[in-house]
């Protein structure tokens, strides 16, 4: 293979591909089947250094550009860790032609401390680069990716497995990347064959390679770098002056020591700044001029030990680097780190350049470490969370256990910690920190500051407990007010609303005069959260929407606040209004989907739910996970789906064991009632019922408020009068404190028909539910009355029947519609009335929802996932949930399969 011998005849970096002719087909096929419309891939090249990695990236790079790729290549540098995106980014902008302009990258930076936004504007201008042309995304050396880039990865592969992507990342060790699925092609390169090294050892030689040399090539285990390097000294001196070396170093000690004592201390400086280094960064470490290093810099480019790239000196591999850096005792290493570090600083470098040494060198005492890790800490904490914590923790860990600073130090480490959700390791630290006795004005900072994390605990008995302890001491007003604003946030909880009300009222109080933002947001939220545990749904939404004007990122709290006042036509309007970067995504998810419930669109909220579990997931903060498979356990149960219900309620059944908090257990008893009823256990389906009324008063608005005629109906069946009736007379409380909301005064009026068997209060609640815009309760009231008119033999039950009937089947209820249909039969003999949907295939075009056909046939016309968004006026996320969806459904791996199957559906008159 000629490119093979001029790749190892072209210089010491590729030493070739001999050995490798099977991953390099395997590689060659992937380049192909994306080229040819079969969808998105991931090649992961895997093994240890010099084991030939960058070689097959490379010589995939050059088939994928044969083939007409576009190619974006890039490599991870192990000191880049605090520059957000810049291992991703080092391909993105350096393709030819980039695929990110240096406009487009410069609009993302601006929004770097949003990762959910960032990942989906990055997979859609890929996505939109991609639709003509296949496209190639590489990056070596992935196991030094910064976090951000990480994140990406772990990301955005799976949103562009419907676009001709190719993604080739290279690395030591497998990236673990969530939701690859069979779309991962993993190739493991192993130590070369003796056979794969003798062919190498003749392209080098170009002779008979003898048994000395053979016996050589052992000490080289089978990496295909270490044996070229062997082989260049044998090639340059003889097999006779060839000596083994150890595995690691092979040849390279041989080599330094040839060169001069300035050159080793240059190349040795140079090792401690990372595989790529700026010549004057060097210089100031060496303590010399630039210009005073050309022959030292002549000397190592010579050897072959350095590369210059125009802007930078390279080693010429990174085992190459590791070699010289191993040749320092441990104590020089360390001292050049933190003189690097300090050289960095004084030369206006920024905290990305300088912390990374610092990690590698700071002792405690180090207060110059200690503020460089604060303030680094403090930059990457809105885009890097996990990151933020480990350097705040750092920098905690320098200041000496009675220094003074330790307190403030420590208390940015609980708010890096708490916001990577590392909750339990937050609260530990702010122990620690307390067990040191504070003074009393800092020990109500830190119970203050301590507070967010003990409510993500759901922890509310020690929330209380903390805030009350750091009210009695505090002088601060602003702290004074947090603390009160964080403990009505923990009453919201309990049973005694009313005076939850008073403490958070207080708060705001406090908050106002003390020109406190934090304190007003908390108290602000803690008010709502009240109000809505009361069934004060007015009141919920004033108080949500002062909250979403001072802060915008408690926008989806107003709008599920305004979707329980029935208020959905301004719940949509504020969605449309959110923005392209909404600071919480997972949760405005969880908004729409909430509205999209309310409207019947249950095939667009079932899309909803699961975006808001998958963005939480990347995020990996699941909070909603609970709530997200309950609903979409009732969303399948109303399609008759049993199955899949009951593995929602396992995953719900986990997740609450991992976070056995109120709410989290009061909705999963409510799912287990929803099953078991439907399994005609009545008796413990109303046993559920009462575990949620009797252990979670306060969380009868919440859960129920929408839900009370369900649980009436499961309480009736069970026989149970008493619970019928407690819940009516709840129904009946909640309507009369939402006087306003129809939704409210409608579930009133059909509870209480239900309990007591009154048709004229059935027939008042649909005229109730007519006014309101919820399209479910209206067809679940219509039934009702269908259903007792029918018993009475009332020919009006046959118009109630038809059009509960028509709703249920419109919105896609499947198992709800044959059961009314089942009454309508025996109202009517008029068998040509009888419209039944049936239940929808598993597979195949017939599978999808109407929603999912409208996605397809939009993809199948060109539109990205962007612009079918705008059409249907939904989010991308939403799009990019439906896309999955087809894509199973209709067994297809890429658009070009889609258009294909969706031509051929239309040629053949389908819907």
């Amino acid at each position: 293979m000629t490119s093979e011998r001029e790749a190892v005849s072209g210089g010491l970096s590729r030493p070739g591909l001999r050995g490798r002719e099977a991953e390099l087909e395997r590689l060659r096929a992937l380049v192909g089947a994306v080229r040819d419309g079969e969808g998105g891939a991931i090649a992961l090249l895997l093994g240890e250094p010099g084991i030939g990695k960058t070689v097959l990236l490379e010589e995939t790079v050059s088939i994928a550009r044969a083939h007409g790729f576009a190619v974006s290549q890039g490599r991870a540098e192990e000191l880049h860790e605090l520059a957000p995106l810049a291992s991703l980014a080092s391909g993105l902008l350096h393709g030819d032609p980039p695929l990110l302009s240096a406009g487009d990258f410069a609009h993302l930076a601006g929004h770097h401390d949003q990762r959910i936004w960032l990942v989906e504007r990055l997979a859609q201008l890929i996505e939109e680069r991609s639709a003509g042309t296949p496209t190639l995304i590489a990056i070596d050396d992935v196991q030094w990716a910064d976090p951000l880039s990480r994140f990406a990865l772990n990301v955005m592969p799976a949103r562009l497995l419907t676009s001709p992507v190719l993604w080739l990342l290279a690395g030591r060790q497998d990236p673990e990347l969530r939701g690859s699925g069979p779309c991962t092609t993993t190739v493991p390169l192993r130590p070369l064959s003796d056979a794969a090294l003798a062919e190498l050892a003749r392209d080098v030689l170009g002779e008979d390679v003898s048994r000395k040399v053979t016996d050589l090539l052992d000490g080289s285990g089978g990496n295909p770098f270490l044996a070229a390097e062997m082989l260049t000294g044998i090639a340059a001196t003889g097999a006779d002056a060839a000596v083994p070396p150890e595995r690691l170093v092979l040849g390279v000690r041989g080599r330094l020591a040839a060169l001069g004592p300035d050159t080793l201390h240059f190349l040795r400086i140079g090792s401690v700044l990372g595989r790529a280094f700026r010549l004057a960064d060097a210089a100031a470490l060496c303590g010399r001029p630039a210009t005073a290093l050309l022959g030292e810099l002549h000397e190592a480019l010579a050897a072959g030990l350095l590369t210059d790239d125009g802007e930078r000196l390279v080693f010429r591999h990174d085992l190459l680097r590791q070699a010289v850096y191993a040749d320092l005792a441990p104590s020089v290493r360390r001292a050049l780190h933190r003189e690097a570090a300090s050289r960095l600083v004084a030369a206006g470098r920024t905290s990305v350049d300088a912390v990374p040494h610092l990690l590698k060198s700071a002792e405690p005492g180090d207060r110059e470490a200690v503020r460089l890790l604060g303030t680094a800490a403090s930059d990457v904490l809105p885009v890097m969370p996990d990151l933020a914590a480990d350097l705040a923790l750092r920098a905690l860990e320098l200041v000496p256990p009675h220094d003074p600073d330790a307190f403030g130090v420590g208390e940015r480490a609980i708010t890096a910690l708490t916001r990577a959700g590392r909750y339990t390791r937050a609260r530990e630290t702010g122990d620690a920190l307390l067990a040191r006795q504070p003074p009393l004005d800092v020990f109500a900072r830190l119970q203050s500051v301590l507070g967010d994390a003990l409510w993500h605990l759901d922890d509310t008995h020690e929330l209380t407990r903390r805030s009350t302890a750091g009210l009695a001491v505090v002088t601060d007003p602003a702290v004074s007010a947090r603390l009160t604003a964080r403990q009505a946030l923990a009453q919201s909880r309990g049973r005694d609303l009313a005076g939850a009300r008073r403490t958070g009222e207080r708060a705001l109080a406090e908050a106002e005069r003390a020109g406190d933002r934090e304190a007003r947001v908390v108290a602000l939220w803690g008010l709502g959260e009240i109000a809505l545990n009361a069934g004060d749904c007015a009141a919920a939404v004033e108080h949500h929407t002062a909250l979403s004007a001072f802060d915008a990122a408690f926008l989806p709290e107003e709008v599920v606040a305004r979707i329980h006042l029935d208020d959905l036509d301004s719940a949509r309007r504020l969605l449309g209004a959110a923005g392209d970067t909404p600071p919480r995504p997972a949760m405005l998810m969880w908004a729409q989907g909430s509205l999209n419930l309310g409207l019947g669109r249950l095939d667009d909220a079932e899309a909803d739910l699961i975006t808001t579990e998958r963005l939480e997931a990347d995020l990996g903060v699941p909070a909603n996970l609970v709530n997200v498979r309950v609903l979409r356990g009732w969303l399948t149960l109303l399609r008759g789906e049993r199955e899949a219900a009951r593995e929602h309620l396992g995953i719900v059944r986990a997740a609450v064991a991992d976070r056995p908090n109120t709410g989290n257990h009061a909705a999963h008893q409510y799912l287990e009632a929803l099953l078991a009823d439907a399994d005609r256990d009545h008796a413990a389906a109303a046993e559920h019922i009462r575990s949620i009324q009797r252990d979670h008063p306060f969380l009868r608005w919440r859960l129920l408020r929408t839900r009370f005629v369900e649980a009436v109906r499961i309480a009736l069946r069970a026989g149970d009068r008493f619970l019928a009736e407690d819940l009516a007379a709840q129904a009946a409380a909640h309507a009369s404190r939402n006087p306003s909301v129809p939704t409210a005064q409608g579930i009133a009026a059909h509870t209480a028909a239900l309990v007591n068997g009154d048709t004229k209060l059935l027939e008042r609640s649909v005229q109730i539910f007519l006014t309101g815009p919820r399209p479910l309760q209206l067809a679940a009231a219509r039934a009702d009355l269908g259903h007792a008119l029918l018993s009475t033999g009332d020919a009006a039950a046959i118009p109630a029947l038809t059009r509960a009937y028509e709703t249920y089947a419109q919105v896609g209820a499947g198992f709800e519609a044959e059961r009314v249909r089942a009454d309508l039969d025996r109202a009517t003999t008029r068998a040509g009335r009888r419209t039944a949907t049936g239940p929808r295939a598993g597979q195949g075009w017939g599978a999808l929802t109407a929603s999912e056909r409208k996605v397809a046939r939009l993809i199948a016309t060109g539109h990205t996932n962007r612009s079918a968004a705008a059409a249907l006026v939904v989010s991308p996320h939403t799009v990019n949930t439906h896309l999955a969806a087809i894509f199973r459904k209709l067994s297809v791996n890429s658009r070009v399969h889609l258009t294909r199957l969706v031509l051929a559906e239309g040629a053949a008159g389908g819907s």
